[in-house]
């Protein structure tokens, strides 16, 4: 499905159109607009109403400020910058290997990158940390008491924000990534030391004629992870 700028009219064509855009244009979101795509990701599912998310909302020289920090850290390759939580499995096993394998050979042949080429990569990888140039970066904290219940809980509100950003005709990247710099995300944002910073969100305008907006990630039929057991 070809990317645009469009609001999506319905739900269902919400989620057909959300995707991870890579490349935004400058546009700047008025604040009215995100307190509504907020508003609306609230009533996001949640187990005994417990709504355990907080968000953080930076534009501007704020955002600018902390992308410029990230990117000298990240550009020094500092060995105190750890993940904060482990996203991914310790050990990769199929069929996961293999679709992250297809994906990234999709991606960076998009955007010119070589296979081996890791400084190219790097370089590409670093684009998440000016949120791919969306002018609004959000943060979602969760209390380190939570269990389980409210990771989900989180997820549910991640992607009910998503698509919500959709009916304004917005485009988003969720992006773990920022994990990593949870240490300098601290020094620009007021996340607490009993919070995990859970992930960072590039919001925006998407810029419909960047190559690697082009990308469409292939997703497995209903058949391939459903078991039916009816009656």
């Amino acid at each position: 499905m070809t990317l645009t700028n469009q609001a999506a009219l319905t739900l269902d064509e919400a989620v057909r159109t959300r995707r991870s855009v890579r490349a935004f244009k400058p546009d700047p979101v008025p604040r009215e607009t995100i307190e509504k795509i907020l508003d609306l990701a609230r009533f996001a599912p949640n187990g005994s109403n417990i709504q355990p998310w907080h968000v953080y909302v930076t534009a501007g020289q704020t955002r600018d400020r902390l992308c410029a920090d990230i990117m000298a850290a990240d550009d020094a390759d500092l060995p105190e910058h750890d993940e904060e939580y482990r996203y991914y499995p310790e050990e990769w096993f199929e069929p996961l290997l293999a679709r992250r394998r297809s994906l990234g050979k999709a991606l960076y042949g998009l955007v010119g990158v070589a296979k081996g080429d890791t400084e190219a990569m790097k370089r590409q990888q670093a684009r998440n940390y000016v949120f791919f140039d969306a002018p609004v970066g959000l943060f979602f904290s969760l209390d380190k008491r939570n269990r389980y219940g409210g990771w989900m809980d989180m997820g549910g509100f991640l992607q009910t924000a998503m698509l919500a950003a959709r009916s304004f005709g917005l485009h988003t990247c969720p992006q773990q990534s920022f994990s990593k710099y949870h240490r300098i995300v601290r020094r620009h944002v007021p996340i607490p030391d009993d919070h995990t910073l859970v992930c960072g969100m590039a919001l925006g305008y998407a810029d419909e004629s960047a190559e690697v907006n082009r990308l469409e990630p292939g997703r497995d039929p209903v058949e391939a992870f459903t078991t039916f057991l009816l009656d």
